[in-house]
Protein backbone atom coordinates (compact mmCIF):
# COMPACT_ATOMS: atom_id res chain seq x y z
CA UNK A 1 0.00 0.00 0.00
CA UNK A 2 1.30 3.39 -1.13
CA UNK A 3 1.20 6.85 -2.08
CA UNK A 4 1.36 7.90 -5.69
CA UNK A 5 1.95 11.61 -7.05
CA UNK A 6 2.26 12.71 -10.58
CA UNK A 7 3.05 15.78 -13.00
CA UNK A 8 3.01 16.49 -16.58
CA UNK A 9 5.32 19.12 -16.10
CA UNK A 10 8.20 20.07 -13.70
CA UNK A 11 8.00 21.63 -9.96
CA UNK A 12 11.05 22.40 -7.56
CA UNK A 13 7.98 21.15 -5.18
CA UNK A 14 7.35 17.99 -6.40
CA UNK A 15 9.46 16.14 -3.69
CA UNK A 16 8.17 18.19 -0.92
CA UNK A 17 4.61 17.49 -2.42
CA UNK A 18 5.85 14.05 -2.38
CA UNK A 19 6.68 14.09 1.00
CA UNK A 20 3.45 14.73 2.46
CA UNK A 21 2.16 11.03 1.52
CA UNK A 22 5.20 9.37 3.91
CA UNK A 23 2.54 8.14 6.37
CA UNK A 24 1.33 5.89 3.36
CA UNK A 25 4.19 4.32 2.25
CA UNK A 26 7.18 5.20 4.98
CA UNK A 27 9.48 2.01 3.89
CA UNK A 28 10.88 3.54 0.44
CA UNK A 29 10.42 6.93 -1.33
CA UNK A 30 11.29 6.90 -5.32
CA UNK A 31 11.09 9.31 -7.74
CA UNK A 32 11.24 9.18 -11.59
CA UNK A 33 11.70 11.67 -14.47
CA UNK A 34 10.77 11.25 -18.10
CA UNK A 35 11.41 15.10 -20.03
CA UNK A 36 8.91 17.19 -18.46
CA UNK A 37 6.89 14.41 -16.50
CA UNK A 38 7.39 13.64 -12.62
CA UNK A 39 6.55 10.81 -11.26
CA UNK A 40 6.56 9.67 -7.16
CA UNK A 41 6.23 6.99 -5.32
CA UNK A 42 5.80 6.37 -1.21
CA UNK A 43 5.93 2.52 -0.16
CA UNK A 44 4.42 0.56 2.33
CA UNK A 45 6.43 -2.88 1.72
CA UNK A 46 3.83 -5.37 1.60
CA UNK A 47 4.40 -7.92 -1.51
CA UNK A 48 7.65 -8.69 -2.72
CA UNK A 49 9.93 -6.94 0.22
CA UNK A 50 12.94 -6.35 -2.11
CA UNK A 51 14.02 -2.97 -3.64
CA UNK A 52 13.67 -4.41 -7.13
CA UNK A 53 9.67 -4.09 -5.98
CA UNK A 54 10.13 -0.34 -5.52
CA UNK A 55 8.40 2.22 -7.66
CA UNK A 56 8.26 4.45 -9.99
CA UNK A 57 8.79 0.44 -11.65
CA UNK A 58 9.89 1.12 -15.39
CA UNK A 59 10.02 -1.76 -18.06
CA UNK A 60 9.88 -1.06 -21.65
CA UNK A 61 9.17 2.42 -22.56
CA UNK A 62 6.15 1.92 -19.48
CA UNK A 63 6.30 3.77 -15.92
CA UNK A 64 4.06 2.94 -13.74
CA UNK A 65 2.84 3.73 -10.18
CA UNK A 66 0.74 1.78 -8.18
CA UNK A 67 -0.93 2.12 -4.73
CA UNK A 68 -2.82 -0.86 -3.81
CA UNK A 69 -2.77 -5.19 -4.05
CA UNK A 70 -4.10 -7.52 -6.80
CA UNK A 71 -4.78 -10.42 -4.46
CA UNK A 72 -4.81 -12.60 -8.02
CA UNK A 73 -1.30 -11.74 -9.93
CA UNK A 74 0.20 -14.95 -8.93
CA UNK A 75 -2.81 -16.54 -10.73
CA UNK A 76 -2.60 -13.57 -13.55
CA UNK A 77 1.11 -14.62 -14.22
CA UNK A 78 0.33 -18.82 -14.94
CA UNK A 79 -2.81 -17.68 -16.66
CA UNK A 80 -1.91 -15.22 -18.84
CA UNK A 81 2.13 -16.61 -19.42
CA UNK A 82 3.44 -13.58 -18.03
CA UNK A 83 7.17 -12.83 -18.37
CA UNK A 84 7.90 -11.07 -15.41
CA UNK A 85 11.41 -10.47 -13.84
CA UNK A 86 10.03 -8.99 -10.32
CA UNK A 87 7.96 -11.03 -7.87
CA UNK A 88 5.86 -8.11 -7.38
CA UNK A 89 1.91 -7.49 -8.56
CA UNK A 90 2.93 -4.40 -9.90
CA UNK A 91 4.90 -5.52 -12.83
CA UNK A 92 1.79 -7.59 -13.48
CA UNK A 93 -0.09 -4.55 -13.76
CA UNK A 94 2.73 -3.79 -16.82
CA UNK A 95 2.77 -6.96 -18.28
CA UNK A 96 -0.89 -6.83 -18.98
CA UNK A 97 -1.19 -3.57 -20.10
CA UNK A 98 1.42 -4.24 -22.68
CA UNK A 99 -0.41 -7.55 -23.53
CA UNK A 100 -4.16 -6.01 -23.89
CA UNK A 101 -3.96 -2.01 -23.46
CA UNK A 102 -6.38 -0.11 -21.34
CA UNK A 103 -8.71 -3.78 -21.69
CA UNK A 104 -7.52 -5.25 -18.54
CA UNK A 105 -9.01 -4.23 -15.99
CA UNK A 106 -11.66 -6.86 -15.64
CA UNK A 107 -8.94 -9.23 -15.32
CA UNK A 108 -7.40 -8.16 -12.07
CA UNK A 109 -8.95 -8.82 -8.52
CA UNK A 110 -7.50 -5.98 -5.94
CA UNK A 111 -7.73 -2.67 -4.64
CA UNK A 112 -6.08 -0.11 -6.50
CA UNK A 113 -5.17 3.25 -8.12
CA UNK A 114 -2.38 3.59 -10.77
CA UNK A 115 -0.79 5.75 -13.65
CA UNK A 116 0.83 3.82 -16.28
CA UNK A 117 2.47 6.66 -18.73
CA UNK A 118 3.27 5.39 -22.08
CA UNK A 119 6.85 6.59 -23.09
CA UNK A 120 5.85 5.69 -27.31
CA UNK A 121 2.17 6.88 -27.69
CA UNK A 122 2.86 9.86 -24.41
CA UNK A 123 0.04 9.03 -23.02
CA UNK A 124 -1.67 8.67 -18.97
CA UNK A 125 -3.42 5.19 -18.48
CA UNK A 126 -4.81 5.69 -15.04
CA UNK A 127 -7.42 3.71 -13.20
CA UNK A 128 -9.30 2.94 -9.91
CA UNK A 129 -10.86 -0.21 -8.47
CA UNK A 130 -14.26 -1.07 -8.95
CA UNK A 131 -15.66 -0.07 -5.64
CA UNK A 132 -13.68 2.94 -5.00
CA UNK A 133 -10.94 1.48 -1.84
CA UNK A 134 -7.70 3.33 -3.02
CA UNK A 135 -8.35 6.91 -3.82
CA UNK A 136 -7.08 8.68 -6.90
CA UNK A 137 -7.60 12.60 -7.06
CA UNK A 138 -6.50 15.08 -10.13
CA UNK A 139 -6.40 18.53 -11.26
CA UNK A 140 -5.87 19.42 -14.83
CA UNK A 141 -6.44 22.98 -15.86
CA UNK A 142 -3.91 25.41 -18.29
CA UNK A 143 -2.80 22.57 -19.77
CA UNK A 144 -1.32 21.08 -15.90
CA UNK A 145 -2.31 17.69 -15.15
CA UNK A 146 -1.59 16.50 -11.24
CA UNK A 147 -2.90 13.41 -9.85
CA UNK A 148 -2.24 11.65 -6.18
CA UNK A 149 -3.46 9.76 -3.77
CA UNK A 150 -4.32 12.90 -1.45
CA UNK A 151 -5.21 16.18 -2.22
CA UNK A 152 -2.85 17.58 0.09
CA UNK A 153 -0.09 16.79 -2.36
CA UNK A 154 -2.22 18.41 -5.06
CA UNK A 155 -2.33 21.53 -3.33
CA UNK A 156 1.07 21.70 -2.79
CA UNK A 157 1.71 22.36 -6.29
CA UNK A 158 -0.80 24.58 -6.93
CA UNK A 159 0.10 28.67 -7.01
CA UNK A 160 -2.88 29.40 -4.52
CA UNK A 161 -5.70 27.25 -3.17
CA UNK A 162 -8.61 26.83 -5.27
CA UNK A 163 -12.01 27.92 -4.15
CA UNK A 164 -14.69 26.45 -2.23
CA UNK A 165 -16.48 23.71 -4.16
CA UNK A 166 -20.75 24.64 -2.94
CA UNK A 167 -21.61 21.52 -5.06
CA UNK A 168 -19.38 18.98 -3.17
CA UNK A 169 -21.00 21.21 0.33
CA UNK A 170 -24.33 20.34 -1.19
CA UNK A 171 -23.86 16.77 -1.59
CA UNK A 172 -21.79 16.81 1.90
CA UNK A 173 -24.96 17.92 4.04
CA UNK A 174 -26.20 14.82 2.43
CA UNK A 175 -23.97 12.27 2.36
CA UNK A 176 -21.49 12.82 4.61
CA UNK A 177 -18.65 13.19 1.88
CA UNK A 178 -18.96 14.68 -1.92
CA UNK A 179 -19.50 11.94 -4.24
CA UNK A 180 -19.01 11.32 -8.13
CA UNK A 181 -16.06 13.28 -9.28
CA UNK A 182 -16.62 16.10 -6.91
CA UNK A 183 -13.84 17.97 -3.81
CA UNK A 184 -14.45 20.75 -1.62
CA UNK A 185 -11.91 22.33 -3.90
CA UNK A 186 -12.96 23.54 -7.82
CA UNK A 187 -10.38 22.38 -10.25
CA UNK A 188 -9.76 19.34 -8.04
CA UNK A 189 -11.57 15.62 -9.07
CA UNK A 190 -11.59 12.58 -8.16
CA UNK A 191 -11.75 9.59 -10.43
CA UNK A 192 -14.72 7.66 -9.65
CA UNK A 193 -14.51 4.08 -8.55
CA UNK A 194 -14.84 1.64 -11.41
CA UNK A 195 -13.52 4.18 -13.82
CA UNK A 196 -10.11 4.83 -15.97
CA UNK A 197 -9.25 8.05 -17.66
CA UNK A 198 -6.83 8.16 -20.53
CA UNK A 199 -4.94 11.97 -21.06
CA UNK A 200 -2.45 12.78 -23.85
CA UNK A 201 -1.54 16.25 -25.55
CA UNK A 202 -4.86 15.99 -27.96
CA UNK A 203 -7.15 14.59 -25.72
CA UNK A 204 -8.59 13.83 -22.19
CA UNK A 205 -11.37 10.99 -21.60
CA UNK A 206 -13.10 9.19 -18.50
CA UNK A 207 -14.75 5.43 -19.08
CA UNK A 208 -16.66 3.42 -17.03
CA UNK A 209 -15.58 -0.20 -17.08
CA UNK A 210 -17.26 -1.29 -14.03
CA UNK A 211 -20.69 -1.32 -12.75
CA UNK A 212 -23.18 -3.61 -10.87
CA UNK A 213 -25.84 -2.23 -12.11
CA UNK A 214 -27.36 -5.12 -14.55
CA UNK A 215 -26.89 -8.50 -12.73
CA UNK A 216 -29.66 -11.03 -13.41
CA UNK A 217 -31.27 -12.74 -10.62
CA UNK A 218 -30.35 -16.62 -11.11
CA UNK A 219 -32.71 -19.39 -9.42
CA UNK A 220 -30.97 -21.54 -6.67
CA UNK A 221 -32.07 -23.29 -3.76
CA UNK A 222 -31.37 -22.70 -0.12
CA UNK A 223 -28.58 -25.20 0.20
CA UNK A 224 -26.86 -24.30 -2.80
CA UNK A 225 -26.43 -20.38 -1.80
CA UNK A 226 -25.48 -21.39 1.44
CA UNK A 227 -22.66 -23.59 0.33
CA UNK A 228 -21.47 -21.02 -2.51
CA UNK A 229 -21.28 -17.86 -0.16
CA UNK A 230 -19.01 -19.97 2.41
CA UNK A 231 -16.83 -20.79 -0.80
CA UNK A 232 -16.29 -17.77 -1.81
CA UNK A 233 -16.09 -15.88 1.64
CA UNK A 234 -13.41 -18.72 2.29
CA UNK A 235 -11.13 -17.91 -0.72
CA UNK A 236 -12.01 -14.42 -0.46
CA UNK A 237 -10.10 -14.64 2.99
CA UNK A 238 -7.41 -16.74 1.64
CA UNK A 239 -7.21 -13.74 -0.99
CA UNK A 240 -6.54 -11.42 1.23
CA UNK A 241 -4.01 -13.04 3.36
CA UNK A 242 -1.41 -13.00 0.40
CA UNK A 243 1.33 -10.73 2.29
CA UNK A 244 5.11 -11.11 3.34
CA UNK A 245 4.21 -9.68 6.35
CA UNK A 246 2.03 -10.36 9.47
CA UNK A 247 -1.77 -10.03 9.15
CA UNK A 248 -3.98 -9.15 11.63
CA UNK A 249 -7.84 -8.35 11.78
CA UNK A 250 -10.40 -6.08 13.37
CA UNK A 251 -12.17 -7.62 15.71
CA UNK A 252 -15.32 -5.89 17.25
CA UNK A 253 -17.42 -8.56 18.45
CA UNK A 254 -20.45 -8.15 15.43
CA UNK A 255 -21.08 -11.04 13.00
CA UNK A 256 -19.35 -9.51 9.85
CA UNK A 257 -16.01 -9.12 11.72
CA UNK A 258 -15.84 -12.22 13.96
CA UNK A 259 -16.70 -14.61 10.72
CA UNK A 260 -13.27 -12.69 8.76
CA UNK A 261 -11.55 -13.87 12.09
CA UNK A 262 -12.97 -16.80 12.42
CA UNK A 263 -12.44 -17.93 9.02
CA UNK A 264 -8.79 -16.95 9.03
CA UNK A 265 -8.00 -18.26 12.18
CA UNK A 266 -9.15 -21.45 10.87
CA UNK A 267 -6.62 -21.98 8.40
CA UNK A 268 -3.98 -20.31 10.07
CA UNK A 269 -1.35 -21.86 10.99
CA UNK A 270 -0.03 -19.62 14.08
CA UNK A 271 -2.12 -18.00 16.30
CA UNK A 272 -4.07 -14.64 14.62
CA UNK A 273 -3.77 -11.20 16.46
CA UNK A 274 -7.45 -9.53 17.05
CA UNK A 275 -7.87 -5.61 17.52
CA UNK A 276 -10.85 -4.22 19.08
CA UNK A 277 -11.80 -0.91 20.58
CA UNK A 278 -13.67 0.28 23.97
CA UNK A 279 -14.70 3.57 25.51
CA UNK A 280 -13.68 4.37 29.10
CA UNK A 281 -17.25 5.74 29.53
CA UNK A 282 -20.30 5.80 27.79
CA UNK A 283 -19.83 1.98 27.90
CA UNK A 284 -23.16 0.92 25.79
CA UNK A 285 -21.55 1.87 23.05
CA UNK A 286 -18.54 -0.91 23.68
CA UNK A 287 -18.68 -4.14 22.12
CA UNK A 288 -15.31 -5.18 23.92
CA UNK A 289 -16.84 -7.98 25.57
CA UNK A 290 -18.46 -9.50 22.54
CA UNK A 291 -15.12 -9.34 21.26
CA UNK A 292 -13.66 -11.49 24.17
CA UNK A 293 -15.93 -13.92 23.44
CA UNK A 294 -15.01 -14.49 19.92
CA UNK A 295 -11.57 -14.26 20.98
CA UNK A 296 -11.64 -17.46 22.99
CA UNK A 297 -14.18 -19.29 21.19
CA UNK A 298 -11.00 -18.78 17.98
CA UNK A 299 -8.13 -18.92 20.34
CA UNK A 300 -6.81 -15.45 18.88
CA UNK A 301 -3.94 -13.21 20.83
CA UNK A 302 -6.71 -10.19 21.80
CA UNK A 303 -5.51 -6.54 21.99
CA UNK A 304 -7.90 -3.52 23.86
CA UNK A 305 -7.84 -0.23 23.76
CA UNK A 306 -9.76 1.89 25.54
CA UNK A 307 -9.89 5.57 24.80
CA UNK A 308 -11.41 8.93 26.50
CA UNK A 309 -12.97 12.02 25.73
CA UNK A 310 -9.41 13.48 25.26
CA UNK A 311 -8.51 10.92 22.63
CA UNK A 312 -11.47 11.15 21.32
CA UNK A 313 -11.14 15.11 20.69
CA UNK A 314 -7.56 15.20 19.85
CA UNK A 315 -7.91 13.27 16.56
CA UNK A 316 -10.68 15.43 15.24
CA UNK A 317 -8.20 17.62 13.85
CA UNK A 318 -5.66 14.83 12.82
CA UNK A 319 -8.71 13.39 10.89
CA UNK A 320 -9.34 16.55 8.76
CA UNK A 321 -5.95 17.01 7.92
CA UNK A 322 -5.76 13.13 6.46
CA UNK A 323 -8.83 13.36 4.38
CA UNK A 324 -7.85 17.04 3.68
CA UNK A 325 -11.77 18.24 3.45
CA UNK A 326 -14.94 17.89 5.60
CA UNK A 327 -15.78 14.27 6.05
CA UNK A 328 -19.11 13.45 8.17
CA UNK A 329 -18.78 9.60 9.65
CA UNK A 330 -17.67 10.18 12.85
CA UNK A 331 -16.01 6.73 13.05
CA UNK A 332 -13.13 7.87 11.25
CA UNK A 333 -12.02 8.60 15.07
CA UNK A 334 -11.89 5.44 16.43
CA UNK A 335 -11.02 4.07 13.02
CA UNK A 336 -8.12 6.60 13.54
CA UNK A 337 -7.04 5.51 16.73
CA UNK A 338 -7.11 1.68 16.22
CA UNK A 339 -5.17 1.82 13.31
CA UNK A 340 -2.48 3.56 15.05
CA UNK A 341 -2.77 1.22 18.06
CA UNK A 342 -2.22 -1.78 15.42
CA UNK A 343 0.56 0.34 14.04
CA UNK A 344 2.13 0.48 17.17
CA UNK A 345 2.36 -3.31 17.39
CA UNK A 346 4.13 -3.41 14.35
CA UNK A 347 1.63 -4.70 11.87
CA UNK A 348 0.93 -3.77 8.52
CA UNK A 349 -2.08 -5.44 7.35
CA UNK A 350 -5.57 -6.14 8.96
CA UNK A 351 -8.57 -7.70 7.61
CA UNK A 352 -11.93 -5.58 8.38
CA UNK A 353 -15.76 -6.41 8.15
CA UNK A 354 -16.93 -3.56 5.82
CA UNK A 355 -19.25 -4.70 2.81
CA UNK A 356 -21.68 -7.30 5.03
CA UNK A 357 -23.84 -5.30 5.86
CA UNK A 358 -24.35 -4.20 2.62
CA UNK A 359 -24.22 -7.29 0.60
CA UNK A 360 -26.54 -9.49 3.27
CA UNK A 361 -29.88 -6.99 3.75
CA UNK A 362 -27.75 -5.87 7.47
CA UNK A 363 -28.51 -2.48 8.45
CA UNK A 364 -32.12 -2.87 10.25
CA UNK A 365 -33.49 0.04 8.35
CA UNK A 366 -33.04 -1.86 4.90
CA UNK A 367 -36.45 -3.13 6.24
CA UNK A 368 -37.82 0.09 7.41
CA UNK A 369 -37.01 1.25 3.92
CA UNK A 370 -38.93 -1.92 2.31
CA UNK A 371 -42.17 -1.48 4.35
CA UNK A 372 -42.06 2.08 2.64
CA UNK A 373 -41.76 1.11 -0.41
CA UNK A 374 -44.80 -1.21 -0.15
CA UNK A 375 -46.34 1.67 0.82
CA UNK A 376 -47.83 4.50 -1.07
CA UNK A 377 -47.25 6.87 1.31
CA UNK A 378 -49.83 9.36 2.26
CA UNK A 379 -50.42 13.89 2.58
CA UNK A 380 -48.79 14.76 5.58
CA UNK A 381 -48.24 18.05 7.34
CA UNK A 382 -44.58 19.16 7.07
CA UNK A 383 -42.10 18.28 9.83
CA UNK A 384 -38.54 17.79 10.15
CA UNK A 385 -38.20 13.89 10.63
CA UNK A 386 -36.81 11.26 8.67
CA UNK A 387 -40.26 9.46 8.66
CA UNK A 388 -42.00 12.16 6.86
CA UNK A 389 -39.48 12.50 4.20
CA UNK A 390 -39.80 8.80 4.06
CA UNK A 391 -43.51 9.05 3.63
CA UNK A 392 -43.14 12.02 1.03
CA UNK A 393 -41.11 10.37 -1.27
CA UNK A 394 -43.10 7.22 -1.06
CA UNK A 395 -46.22 9.78 -1.86
CA UNK A 396 -44.48 11.60 -4.67
CA UNK A 397 -43.19 7.92 -5.88
CA UNK A 398 -39.82 9.00 -5.74
CA UNK A 399 -37.03 6.39 -4.52
CA UNK A 400 -37.57 6.55 -0.74
CA UNK A 401 -34.15 4.77 0.28
CA UNK A 402 -30.93 7.67 -1.17
CA UNK A 403 -28.03 5.66 0.73
CA UNK A 404 -27.46 4.64 4.54
CA UNK A 405 -24.99 7.91 5.44
CA UNK A 406 -28.13 10.21 4.36
CA UNK A 407 -28.41 13.08 6.61
CA UNK A 408 -29.70 16.29 5.56
CA UNK A 409 -32.56 16.16 3.11
CA UNK A 410 -33.42 18.34 0.69
CA UNK A 411 -36.43 19.91 2.28
CA UNK A 412 -33.56 20.19 5.43
CA UNK A 413 -31.00 21.93 3.16
CA UNK A 414 -33.72 24.15 1.89
CA UNK A 415 -33.89 25.76 5.55
CA UNK A 416 -30.01 25.51 6.47
CA UNK A 417 -29.13 26.93 3.26
CA UNK A 418 -30.07 30.76 2.44
CA UNK A 419 -30.15 29.69 -1.21
CA UNK A 420 -31.40 26.23 -2.28
CA UNK A 421 -33.08 25.12 -4.87
CA UNK A 422 -34.52 21.37 -4.50
CA UNK A 423 -31.89 18.78 -6.24
CA UNK A 424 -32.05 14.59 -6.43
CA UNK A 425 -28.30 14.04 -6.17
CA UNK A 426 -28.87 10.54 -6.51
CA UNK A 427 -30.55 11.16 -9.76
CA UNK A 428 -27.20 10.43 -11.70
CA UNK A 429 -27.92 5.96 -10.29
CA UNK A 430 -31.86 6.37 -11.54
CA UNK A 431 -31.43 4.52 -14.87
CA UNK A 432 -30.39 1.17 -12.60
CA UNK A 433 -34.23 -0.26 -12.49
CA UNK A 434 -33.51 -2.54 -9.78
CA UNK A 435 -36.28 -3.20 -7.41
CA UNK A 436 -36.10 -1.79 -3.97
CA UNK A 437 -34.12 -4.61 -2.38
CA UNK A 438 -31.62 -4.90 -4.59
CA UNK A 439 -31.62 -1.32 -4.98
CA UNK A 440 -30.52 -0.59 -1.55
CA UNK A 441 -27.64 -2.77 -2.03
CA UNK A 442 -26.90 -0.98 -4.99
CA UNK A 443 -27.00 2.96 -3.75
CA UNK A 444 -25.61 1.86 -0.92
CA UNK A 445 -22.06 0.50 -2.81
CA UNK A 446 -21.97 3.89 -5.38
CA UNK A 447 -22.75 6.18 -2.08
CA UNK A 448 -22.18 4.72 1.41
CA UNK A 449 -19.12 2.38 0.52
CA UNK A 450 -17.30 3.58 -2.59
CA UNK A 451 -17.49 7.25 -1.07
CA UNK A 452 -17.76 7.05 2.37
CA UNK A 453 -16.72 3.84 4.11
CA UNK A 454 -13.45 3.57 1.74
CA UNK A 455 -12.93 7.17 2.35
CA UNK A 456 -12.95 6.14 6.09
CA UNK A 457 -11.11 2.91 5.71
CA UNK A 458 -8.00 4.00 3.30
CA UNK A 459 -6.94 8.03 5.29
CA UNK A 460 -7.25 6.23 8.94
CA UNK A 461 -5.36 3.18 8.13
CA UNK A 462 -3.46 4.63 5.78
CA UNK A 463 -2.64 7.76 8.30
CA UNK A 464 -0.63 5.05 10.34
CA UNK A 465 0.73 3.41 7.55
CA UNK A 466 -1.29 0.23 7.88
CA UNK A 467 -3.12 -1.40 5.14
CA UNK A 468 -6.66 -3.02 5.82
CA UNK A 469 -8.34 -5.04 3.45
CA UNK A 470 -12.08 -6.25 2.95
CA UNK A 471 -13.18 -9.50 2.33
CA UNK A 472 -16.74 -9.11 2.11
CA UNK A 473 -15.99 -6.25 -0.49
CA UNK A 474 -14.77 -8.74 -3.29
CA UNK A 475 -16.48 -8.29 -6.51
CA UNK A 476 -17.35 -12.25 -6.63
CA UNK A 477 -19.23 -11.98 -3.67
CA UNK A 478 -21.10 -8.31 -4.36
CA UNK A 479 -22.50 -9.73 -7.83
CA UNK A 480 -23.27 -13.16 -6.11
CA UNK A 481 -25.48 -11.77 -3.72
CA UNK A 482 -27.50 -9.41 -6.15
CA UNK A 483 -28.19 -12.38 -8.39
CA UNK A 484 -29.87 -14.09 -5.23
CA UNK A 485 -33.77 -13.95 -5.20
CA UNK A 486 -35.54 -11.57 -2.37
CA UNK A 487 -36.99 -13.93 -0.75
CA UNK A 488 -34.24 -15.90 -0.05
CA UNK A 489 -31.71 -12.72 0.56
CA UNK A 490 -34.66 -11.34 3.36
CA UNK A 491 -35.30 -14.51 4.87
CA UNK A 492 -36.63 -14.05 8.25
CA UNK A 493 -34.01 -12.14 9.87
CA UNK A 494 -31.61 -9.73 8.69
CA UNK A 495 -28.24 -11.24 7.38
CA UNK A 496 -30.41 -14.64 7.30
CA UNK A 497 -27.89 -16.28 4.83
CA UNK A 498 -24.63 -15.27 6.48
CA UNK A 499 -26.07 -15.99 9.77
CA UNK A 500 -26.30 -19.72 8.62
CA UNK A 501 -22.79 -19.67 7.36
CA UNK A 502 -21.24 -18.10 10.27
CA UNK A 503 -23.05 -20.92 12.98
CA UNK A 504 -20.59 -23.50 11.80
CA UNK A 505 -17.58 -21.06 12.91
CA UNK A 506 -19.42 -18.75 15.51
CA UNK A 507 -21.11 -18.79 18.91
CA UNK A 508 -24.88 -18.95 19.08
CA UNK A 509 -24.72 -15.72 21.18
CA UNK A 510 -22.55 -14.10 18.83
CA UNK A 511 -24.53 -14.79 15.40
CA UNK A 512 -27.80 -13.99 16.86
CA UNK A 513 -26.95 -10.88 18.99
CA UNK A 514 -28.57 -7.90 18.22
CA UNK A 515 -26.22 -5.34 15.34
CA UNK A 516 -25.02 -2.04 16.86
CA UNK A 517 -22.91 -1.20 14.40
CA UNK A 518 -19.20 0.85 15.03
CA UNK A 519 -20.60 3.86 17.25
CA UNK A 520 -19.14 6.00 19.50
CA UNK A 521 -19.71 8.45 21.66
CA UNK A 522 -18.62 11.23 19.32
CA UNK A 523 -22.09 13.35 20.01
CA UNK A 524 -21.84 13.43 23.78
CA UNK A 525 -18.00 14.09 23.74
CA UNK A 526 -18.39 16.52 21.56
CA UNK A 527 -20.97 18.55 23.72
CA UNK A 528 -19.12 17.88 27.36
CA UNK A 529 -16.09 19.32 25.46
CA UNK A 530 -16.94 22.53 22.92
CA UNK A 531 -20.02 23.05 24.69
CA UNK A 532 -22.03 26.70 22.81
CA UNK A 533 -18.35 26.75 20.92
CA UNK A 534 -19.78 24.40 18.71
CA UNK A 535 -22.46 26.65 17.79
CA UNK A 536 -20.19 29.77 17.62
CA UNK A 537 -17.66 27.77 15.45
CA UNK A 538 -20.05 27.65 12.68
CA UNK A 539 -21.67 31.02 13.36
CA UNK A 540 -17.81 32.57 12.87
CA UNK A 541 -17.54 30.65 9.75
CA UNK A 542 -20.90 31.52 7.97
CA UNK A 543 -20.21 35.33 9.03
CA UNK A 544 -17.03 34.90 5.95
CA UNK A 545 -19.71 32.52 3.85
CA UNK A 546 -23.24 33.89 4.61
CA UNK A 547 -24.43 31.18 3.23
CA UNK A 548 -26.37 29.39 6.31
CA UNK A 549 -29.60 29.93 7.53
CA UNK A 550 -28.35 31.12 11.52
CA UNK A 551 -32.04 30.68 12.89
CA UNK A 552 -31.96 27.07 11.61
CA UNK A 553 -28.27 26.61 13.12
CA UNK A 554 -29.45 26.94 16.68
CA UNK A 555 -32.70 25.05 15.96
CA UNK A 556 -30.21 21.78 14.90
CA UNK A 557 -27.86 22.96 17.85
CA UNK A 558 -29.95 22.89 21.02
CA UNK A 559 -31.91 19.35 19.31
CA UNK A 560 -28.68 17.71 19.03
CA UNK A 561 -28.18 18.30 22.53
CA UNK A 562 -31.03 16.52 23.06
CA UNK A 563 -29.41 13.61 20.87
CA UNK A 564 -31.50 14.58 17.90
CA UNK A 565 -30.33 15.94 14.54
CA UNK A 566 -26.75 15.06 16.04
CA UNK A 567 -25.25 13.77 12.90
CA UNK A 568 -26.47 17.54 11.09
CA UNK A 569 -24.86 19.18 13.76
CA UNK A 570 -21.95 17.36 13.21
CA UNK A 571 -21.58 17.87 9.74
CA UNK A 572 -21.88 21.22 10.23
CA UNK A 573 -19.29 21.85 12.62
CA UNK A 574 -16.70 19.43 11.00
CA UNK A 575 -17.02 21.53 7.73
CA UNK A 576 -16.76 24.60 10.00
CA UNK A 577 -13.28 23.74 11.48
CA UNK A 578 -12.09 22.34 8.28
CA UNK A 579 -12.79 26.01 6.96
CA UNK A 580 -11.42 28.01 9.87
CA UNK A 581 -8.08 25.88 8.83
CA UNK A 582 -7.79 26.23 5.24
CA UNK A 583 -9.93 29.63 4.11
Amino acid sequence: MCGILGTNFKSSFFLDSLKLLNHRGPDNLGLYEYENCQFGHTRLAIIDLESEANQPMVFDDIIIIFNGEIYNYKEIIKEEKLLCITKSDTEVLIRLYQKYGENFLNKINGMFSFSIYDIKKGRYFCARDRFGKKPFYYYLKNDKFIYASEIKSILKLLDSTPNLNQKALSQYLSFLTPIEDNTFYEDIKKLPAGHFLIFDETSFKIKKYYDIDNIKNVKRNEETVLHDIEDILINSVNQRLVSDVEVATLLSGGIDSSLTSALYSKFSKNKINTFCIGYDEHKHYNEIDYAKVVSKHINSNHHELIINRKDYIETIDKMIDYTDEPFGDSAAIPTYLLSEFIHNQGIKVALSGEGSDENFLGYDNYFTMLNYYQSKGSKEPFTFTKEWEYNNRAFEKRHIYQTYGETFSENQKQRVLKEYKIKNHVENYMKCTYPPYKWLTYIDFKIWIAEVLMTKLDRMSMANSLELRAPFLDYHLVEYMLSVGENLKKGNTNKYLLKQVALKYLPNEIVHRRKKGFSSPFIEWLYEEYKEDILHTILEVNKKLNIFNEDFIRFLFNESKEKRFKQHIWNLFIFAKWFKKVY
